[in-house]
């Protein structure tokens, strides 16, 4: 059967090889779409050096650190870097008062140092494939019009069987292009993790919330981990016999730097895009969605940093919740000005003209794509309401208080008809408990709480609502009701709750049922699955069965162009160019900075400028090292014109040789709307520069040990 995909590579001018590139590329179709045009701009390997299965390539070096970052491999010991937001949450479970490894950071002078993390994972790519013909079942007409996808659980495990035989290997599908192609990913998880290093906090997050998602940047995001195996090299549970784990490859460093308007190629696993939603999603997520979320998030982030500024406690309690946080509020902000100052919108809709004319060209597209567009214009403003109300219910109750993130845990104690899965969950949720109460404050989370929902009594339309809470409104919010419900709840007792958990019957359930906090919890959300969630579902099923049939169109309507699939947090590949931008009128960003521009920054008064007294020494003294540019100075961060997104956090940055100069771990603020519509002028990938990782660990951290272990290119 012919791929559903018919994409073929256009004659592109030899001025087009000079501009920014926006997309995210499939590493095994390199050779067929990207490769003369990566050559072109200066890349200096082969496909088969990015992406192999008969022997080490880059792919083998990349990894997915987590559920939702990237890292690499530097070293034949299975050393791994990524970003220090990526290693946060791990680095916030290690630190207390006592050992404050947020704002101390941690180092292992020596591998009997390095700290477990249980619960963290990495995987690495075994191989990729194309399975659309697997998936996709042909009509029997000529025309081919009638595509059936046979994405049932059971044709989904019998793929998955056929890869996986013999192996211990898992294995992912995934769709592409809204379901109109589907690719299968195999992989090899290692579960033994160990923190190596991490530098505090005033150098790790150097700008704090003030200066993310933006540029200039002067921030060390990076921690470093270490992946552990068994003797033979295999994935295996933590045990002190394992040994550092041999990489297949792992990546040379390169510290003679770079220069403006060098090739440089991003490696990582993207999480996600849009680039084929229509006018009218575009107006949702610009006008309703991301102003909700960003309403609710600023509630939420302006208390919890007023607690945190009261006690040492409560700010490492809250970092890692409120570093989450911030990071999308901050995110969908410059989402919206993005948008509006490319007038999507307009954009989008003259596109959507074009497109209907192409349509009505030929009888045969006005059968199968005729009436799209009148299906999205009928289904969003369906959609509206409950993706409101699905967005206040996400922000205010499932991911807004800790109590309520609690109580949706003891929702399994209801589940107790098998007593084999009510032991699982018994078991699980008292190691859960551990964690959860270590994290918790009483007076932050009930002020969260009471705010939160108010916010959600206030905005989400009384539908759906429960009739019982609605009769409460006056009261939500007040000291009087918080007192008379979070406050005599025994969520809020560790003691209390681990006595109900341990002997789970009616008689506790019933407890437990009546407990004021939980039965609130439950209340919201059982009409939230009557009200809310089985329409929002339909309607968006629905939406997305009109994309699928107009990504369908568009690849059909651009036949023989080039054609850029959403990211799926799988393995891909960007690449573009070292360079700054201008990000207004009369005002240019230069692509690198140095440090220099720490102290510049430098304020006591501000916790994001705070510089710790080691750095100052060595800025006094200039005891750079061997990490310096060719002007003396120490670079710090880099941004080129790599189109990148969530995911790529913790990246491999790799020059034209497949070195790495950097890791990647943000967008330029003016270019945060690049999930949706990719700007060249504009779309800036932000990288922390290799050697200021180097100058840390060796001259500031005295761990320069780590060094001999990597392989240094100079």
């Amino acid at each position: 059967m012919k791929r559903i995909l018919l994409i073929v590579i256009t004659c592109i001018s030899s001025l087009d090889y000079l501009q920014a590139k926006e997309g995210m590329w499939i590493p095994t179709l390199l050779e067929k779409y990207n490769i003369e045009e990566m050559t072109q701009m200066g890349f200096k390997l082969t496909t088969e050096d990015i992406y192999s299965v008969n022997h080490a390539s880059m792919k083998d070096a990349v990894l997915l650190f987590g559920s939702g970052c990237t890292g690499e491999v530097i070293s034949d010991d299975g050393l791994v870097i990524t970003n220090h937001h990526c290693g946060f949450d791990q680095i916030q479970k290690h630190s207390s008062v006592q050992d404050d490894y947020l704002q101390n950071g941690f180092w292992a002078m020596n591998r009997s140092e390095e700290l477990t993390n249980p619960g963290l994972t990495v995987r690495f790519l075994v191989k990729m494939e194309d399975i659309t013909d697997k998936i996709v079942k042909r009509g029997s007409d000529s025309s081919n019009r009638v595509a059936v996808l046979d994405t049932t659980k059971q044709n989904y495990e019998q793929i998955k069987k056929s890869y996986l035989l013999g192996t211990n290997y898992v294995a992912e599908i995934k769709p592409l292009f809204n379901e109109n192609q589907y690719f299968i990913y195999i992989y090899e998880i290692f579960r033994d993790i160990r923190l190596v290093g991490a530098p505090p906090v005033s150098i790790g997050k150097f700008g704090g919330d003030t200066d993310n998602w933006m540029w200039p940047r002067h921030t060390g995001d990076f921690s470093m981990f270490r992946i552990y195996a068994d003797k033979d090299n295999k994935p295996a549970a933590y045990s002190p016999q394992n040994v550092p784990y041999k990489p297949k490859k792992f990546f040379p460093i390169n510290t003679k730097g770079y220069k403006e308007g060098d090739f440089t190629m991003v490696f990582g696993n993207p999480g996600s895009t849009q680039r084929y939603i229509p006018s009218q999603g575009i107006d949702l997520i610009m006008n309703q969605s991301d102003p909700a979320k960003i309403e609710v998030r600023t509630v939420k982030l302006t208390l919890w940093a007023q607690q945190m500024r009261t006690d040492p406690k409560i700010r490492i309690q809250y970092a890692s919740k409120y570093v989450s946080a911030s990071n999308g509020w901050k995110k969908w902000q410059g989402e919206i000005k993005g948008l509006k100052r490319l007038d999507l919108i307009t954009k989008k809709r003259k596109e959507e003209v074009e497109f209907e004319k192409w349509v009505s060209l030929a009888p045969d597209r006005q059968e199968k794509y005729g009436t799209v567009m009148a299906e999205f214009n009928h289904e969003y403003e369906l959609f509206k309401p409950y993706q409101l109300a699905f967005d206040y219910y996400t922000e205010c109750i499932q991911r807004g208080s800790d109590i309520f993130a609690l109580a949706s845990k003891l929702e399994s104690l209801e589940s107790n008809a098998d007593p084999e899965k009510l032991k699982k969950n018994i078991t699980s949720l008292k190691e859960y408990l551990v964690g959860y109460f270590k994290d918790y404050d009483f007076s932050t989370d009930k002020m969260i709480w009471s705010k939160l929902l108010k916010i959600y009594v206030a905005h989400v339309e009384p539908k759906f609502l429960p009739e019982k809470l609605i009769k409460q409104i006056p009261e939500i919010g007040s000291e009087r009701f918080a007192i008379k419900t979070y406050s005599k709840s025994i969520l809020t007792d560790s003691i209390k709750l681990n006595a109900l958990i341990k002997n789970v019957n009616q008689k506790t359930i019933s407890q437990l049922q009546k407990d004021p906090i939980y039965a609130i919890y439950k209340m919201i959300r059982t009409n939230y699955l009557i009200t809310i969630e089985s329409d929002y579902k339909s309607t968006l099923s629905t939406i997305n069965k009109t994309q699928h049939n107009y990504t369908a169109a568009l690849l059909e309507m651009n036949s023989g162009k080039r054609i850029i699939a959403d990211a799926n947090l799988t393995l891909r590949i960007s690449y573009g160019k070292i360079e700054g931008y201008k990000p207004a009128d009369g005002l240019t960003y230069n692509y690198f900075t140095t440090l220099k521009g720490i102290f510049e920054k430098a304020n006591p008064n501000i916790l994001d400028y705070t510089i710790p007294e080691q750095l100052r020494k060595l800025y006094r003294t200039k005891d750079f090292g061997p990490y310096t540019n060719e002007s003396g100075e120490v670079p710090v961060a880099f941004c080129a014109s790599n189109h990148t997104t969530g995911g790529n956090s913790g990246s491999p940055v790799l020059n034209a040789n497949g070195e790495l100069i950097g890791v990647n771990f943000d967008r330029c603020w003016e270019g945060t709307m690049s999930d949706l519509v990719y700007d060249p002028d504009k779309c800036r990938n932000i990288a922390l520069d290799i050697r200021y990782a180097l100058f840390i660990i060796d001259k500031f951290a005295g761990a320069g040990y780590l060094l001999n272990e990597m392989k240094l290119v100079k």
